[in-house]
């Protein structure tokens, strides 16, 4: 998948579905609200939580180069406890 988003199939699936969700969601908001619809919409969405989980879908992340061609820093997480000067 050179030159293309990363990620697998199973994942851009669970977006999909997770986007479908919303814009159902959103269509029923404006045309009643039709509550119904709503409730789909709102499946759909708490669906792909589930099957995000169930594929994985945080393992997809990667860390891309910037347009110069070098790589992203890491960040460097604070020292939760620092030494205190005696």
């Amino acid at each position: 998948m050179s030159g293309s988003h990363g990620g697998r199939p199973s994942s851009w699936l669970v977006v999909a579905v997770s986007l479908l969700g919303f814009v159902v969601g959103g269509w029923a908001l404006c045309v009643g609200p039709n509550w119904t619809l709503f409730g789909v919409g709102a499946g759909l969405v708490v669906l792909s939580g589930v099957l995000g989980l169930a594929v994985g879908i945080m393992s997809d992340v990667v860390l891309a180069e910037n347009r110069a061609g070098h790589p992203i820093p890491q960040a460097k997480a604070a020292d939760p406890a620092p030494e205190i000067a005696k």
